[in-house]
This record gives C-alpha cells, sequence and structure tokens, in this order.
C-alpha cells in the first residue's frame, strides 16, 4: 500500500495518517465546535496548518537533541508568552509548539543571548510614557489616569518587556531558518499563507 507523504523533516516522512490523526485528536476536544467541517476550503486549510504544526514540532526536536537539550526545567508557557499580543507576534505555529516543554527549552537555549541595549528601553519609554504606569484610584471604583513614570521607575518593566520580545522575534527567526534547512513540502501542502495553493483566501 502506497504511503502518502505530505513532508518530509530532515528526510523522515510526516504521512497523511499523521495529519489524519492529529485532525482528530483536535476534533475531539473542547475545540471541536469552532473548527471548520471537513473537505471545505477552510478544512483543507486547516490541515495544512497541522502540517505546519508538526513539521514544527518535528524541527524541535530534531535541535533540542542538536543542542543537547531536555525538557527539565523548561520556562513556563505563561512566562514566554503572556498575552495575546506575544502569541501574534511569534506566529500561532509556534505559539502552538511551544505548549510543549521540550520547546519551550529550545527557546530558552536559543534566545539565551538575546539582548536590549539602553537606547531602545530609553526610546520605548519616550514612546509609551504610561505604558507601566497604575492608574490611582478614586472614590466609588473609579480609577484616575496614571501619572507618567520616571524613567527610573519604568526602566525595569520595559527592560523585561523589550527582552521578552526581542527573544520571540530572535526565536521565530531561528525557527524559520530551521525550518527551511530541514522541511520539504509536498504539493497541495503548503503553508495555508502560500499564494500558491488554491485555498488561500489573502488576495491584494
Amino acid at each position: 500500500m502506497t504511503v502518502e507523504v505530505v513532508a518530509r523533516v530532515d528526510g523522515r516522512p510526516v504521512t497523511v495518517a499523521d495529519v489524519d490523526d492529529r485532525e482528530d485528536r483536535l476534533r475531539a476536544s473542547l475545540l471541536a465546535s469552532a473548527l471548520p467541517r471537513p473537505g471545505t476550503s477552510e478544512g483543507r486549510q486547516l490541515r495544512r496548518w497541522l502540517v505546519q504544526l508538526l513539521v514544527t514540532e518535528r524541527v524541535i526536536a530534531i535541535e533540542s537533541a542538536v543542542l543537547g537539550v531536555g525538557a527539565s526545567g523548561a520556562p513556563a508557557e505563561e512566562e514566554l508568552l503572556p498575552d495575546i499580543t506575544a502569541r501574534l507576534e511569534i506566529g500561532s505555529v509556534a505559539a502552538s509548539a511551544l505548549r510543549d516543554p521540550l520547546a519551550r527549552a529550545v527557546f530558552a537555549r536559543v534566545t539565551a543571548a538575546a539582548s536590549v541595549d539602553d537606547r531602545e528601553i530609553v526610546e520605548y519609554h519616550a514612546r509609551n510614557p504610561f505604558r507601566f504606569a497604575e492608574p490611582d484610584s478614586a472614590a466609588g471604583g473609579w480609577h484616575r489616569p496614571a501619572a507618567t513614570l520616571t524613567l527610573a521607575d519604568a526602566r525595569p518593566a520595559v527592560a523585561a518587556h523589550l527582552l521578552a520580545s526581542a527573544r520571540r522575534r530572535m526565536f521565530r527567526i531561528w525557527l524559520d531558518a530551521r525550518r527551511a534547512a530541514l522541511v520539504e513540502l509536498a504539493p497541495g501542502y503548503e503553508h495555508p499563507g502560500d499564494p500558491r495553493q488554491p485555498d488561500n483566501t489573502h488576495r491584494h
């Protein structure tokens, strides 16, 4: 029997059966009611997205072995992706992959050298003087507008915010490069956003 291959990661196949299994698990979860119907354009796009997730998980597994990284001691998911903005920043596939502690351990290793310089901190605070200021409480549960924080008071929060963003950017760039090097997608299983595939709905 011929096994249909949707992608290869470092030469190793990802099959239609692998995608079917992942889709079945997703449709059996609490997310089922929000998923598109199978066989529709949106349903095919979901399967392309699942292919992206599967190959990303395999790339991370390969790279974790290369780096000598295990899941033990991985940072919490909330530490790396504290809000929806962070998830959008890193992309839905990477965000989903980071549910796995092994992926988060690889993230920590790959981004360990990320840094933010003082100029970035100063410029960010100048653009966003209220960003980390707490509003003052007032009678009746109302809040007065927050006062501007001085740079000295805001610096720790600004530095942490910018460093977290820099680490997500570094990981995304690294992951894109490793996928480009290791992954070969079969025709019809291109990225959901690839304009060459027929179900892409993003048109200009």
